[in-house]
């Protein structure tokens, strides 16, 4: 394929093209290639062990055959195996596997999403070999100026991509219709339908829930349901009664078939869990 111009990256290179040694390379590139890759080899082992042959192929078209599909899985095996931590709006994707094979490179979504860090991977014990040798050189003054995004800029990114990875899971599930669609009734209507209707019907901070099919597995037993009927359960289910984990308002959520207008009645709930007294909580009135 031919690359559209408009999409080719800019990028100041004046320190690669006024240093006399990449300059020198560049313009005998060929020659280096042909002398590096395949002729110093077989020199190598032709002239230390008599194997001509074998320095070709193997130190030579092989090695060089298996450096370059290594290196070039940064644009293929990078972009469709692994995670993506830092950015799913790109293909690019972190994996041990593809760092190991292209000397730390592997972890690719990190280098696309913070381009100018030295490191590709950002925790010490990820496989990485350029980022240690960059490391090492630095610590004895061979490498100077090296670039790092601010660890908290790096946290900042993971935790914002969790929350999208997140938030994409959660639009799959059931959470109930949403308050603002539910049909609204006056409080006496609701009573009404609560004691006409023969479904299992409460109110909890002014929704109203129908918990019909859930009343025979409810852990309290249906009898503590069928009590606050067409009746204002809100304080017993924020801890007048028992005060209910995460997954029951979860689960309640997927109950919801109307709101009322205004909230919920004023009474007060008894509660008879000790023998000695008597608690008593107010109702909630909006």
């Amino acid at each position: 394929m031919k690359q559209n111009p408009k999409r080719i990256g800019r990028v100041d290179i004046s320190d690669l093209n006024e240093d006399p040694i990449v300059v020198w390379q560049h313009q005998n590139y060929l020659a280096v290639v042909i002398f590096m890759a395949l002729l110093l080899p077989t020199l190598l082992s032709g002239l230390s062990w008599g194997d001509w042959a074998g320095g070709f192929i193997y130190a030579g078209i092989l090695r060089m055959a298996f450096v370059h599909q290594a290196t070039f899985c940064v644009n293929s095996l990078a972009h469709w195996l692994g995670d993506q931590p830092f950015d799913a709006s790109k293909s690019s994707r972190d994996h041990f596997l593809t760092a190991l094979l292209a000397l730390g490179e592997g972890y690719h979504n990190f280098h696309h999403e913070f381009p100018s860090d030295y490191r590709n991977a950002t925790k010490w014990y990820q496989y990485d070999p350029t980022k240690w040798a960059i490391r090492i050189w630095e610590y004895f003054g061979l490498a100077y100026d090296v670039k790092q995004f601010h660890p908290d800029e790096v946290q900042k990114r993971r935790i914002q991509q969790a929350h999208a990875m997140l938030a994409r899971q959660a639009a799959k599930l059931d959470w109930g219709v949403p308050p603002s669609r539910l049909p609204v009734l006056e409080w006496e209507a609701y009573v009404e339908q609560a004691e006409k209707s023969g479904r299992c019907l409460i109110a909890i901070a002014g929704i109203v829930h129908d918990v019909t099919d859930f009343s025979k597995s409810h852990p309290g037993g249906s009898l503590m349901l069928k009590s606050v009927i067409g009746k204002d359960a809100t304080a017993a289910f924020h801890g007048g009664v028992y005060s209910h984990s995460r997954v029951a308002h979860n689960l309640l959520a997927t109950m919801r078939v109307a709101s009322v207008r205004g909230g919920c009645e004023v009474e007060i709930w008894k509660t008879h869990q000790h023998s000695d007294a008597e608690e008593t909580s107010p109702m909630c009135r909006r």
